[in-house]
């Protein structure tokens, strides 16, 4: 429903434009010159190509951001594997400092049983 009211809403706004704006006029682009358009179509044609320029300029964005991102998602995954190891690696050492403090006390006590 909301599509169909911008559609119309930008319909209206094209033909009130049109109306008003129907000069001939000529157009150069570079070595070709296109003699007697209306206004209105180089004022939509200006505004779509506008549009197309600046979609493919965001799509540019967007794709290099999604890289980024997935590096980002790499280094994250590699510190996380790391920090994993390492707790492993602490708690297998806090195993092993236990288990020598508790050899060192039977060794040192000369009156146990």
């Amino acid at each position: 429903m909301f599509n169909l009211i911008f559609l119309l809403l930008i319909g209206s706004v094209l033909a009130y434009i049109s109306k008003f704006n129907l000069t001939p006029i000529s157009v150069n682009l570079g070595f070709y010159t296109i003699s007697n358009v209306p206004l209105f179509y180089v004022v939509v044609g200006s505004l779509l190509i506008g549009l197309v320029i600046s979609f493919l300029m965001q799509l540019f964005r967007n794709i290099s951001n999604s890289f980024v991102l997935r590096s980002k998602k790499k280094e994250i995954k590699t510190s996380q594997e790391e920090i994993l190891e390492l707790t492993k690696r602490v708690h297998q050492l806090e195993l092993e400092n236990e288990k020598l403090k508790h050899t060192d006390a039977e060794i040192s006590d000369p009156n146990a049983l």
